[in-house]
């Protein structure tokens, strides 16, 4: 809780004052987690770099640009922006989300990694999970990798709680079928 408010802070210097240094503080927290989460859906370094760096730009001008607007959760926005930015990224450049061939160039911290104990298990659940739609695939990373609540998820995918946690107990269900 104590985190939130802080964040909420930072928000208000940011958007009052165009205060760099609590910038720089929200950036240092979220730099790994929205990288790593361009990175799972790109499995490009260089371009999820590109597509970070262009996420926090966005969020500085956002910021910066709407004073007056209050923002509830920095999470929630840092996510919105992202997941747009991806969009965007995938209609100028006609891609499709790419399947993770090599495990090894995501940062060793990710959560599901961690539980899962064993790098061939989290290559072979990060590949199961690549053959989901889009909307289970984002509902588990944001849970499971990124460690959001659920209503942070519910804010950034502008969905309800409720509506969430039901998408999230249909993806898990079906990725557990998936995997045996």
């Amino acid at each position: 809780m104590k985190a939130k408010y802080q964040e909420k802070l930072l928000v208000h210097k940011i958007q009052q004052n165009g205060d760099t240094e609590s910038f720089a503080i929200l950036y240092d927290l979220y730099i790994q987690k929205i990288y790593r989460f361009n990175y799972i859906k790109l499995s490009n370094r260089e371009e999820a770099e590109d597509l970070t760096s262009e996420v926090f730009l966005k969020a500085w001008n956002y910021l910066i640009g709407n004073p007056d607007q209050v923002i509830k959760s920095f999470s929630g926005l840092i996510y919105r922006i992202t997941r747009t930015t991806l969009v965007d990224f995938y209609r100028q450049n006609n891609k499709k989300e790419v399947s993770i061939d090599d495990i090894a160039d995501i940062p060793s911290d990710a959560g599901i990694i961690k539980k899962l104990g064993a790098k061939q298990e989290a290559e072979r659940v990060l590949k199961t999970l690549k053959k989901m739609k889009r909307e289970y695939q984002e509902i588990i990373v944001l849970k499971y990798i990124e460690e959001l609540s659920t209503s942070e998820i519910g804010d950034i995918l502008g969905k309800n709680i409720t509506n969430v946690r039901v998408t999230l107990h249909r993806a898990v269900k079906i990725l557990k079928k998936l995997l045996d």
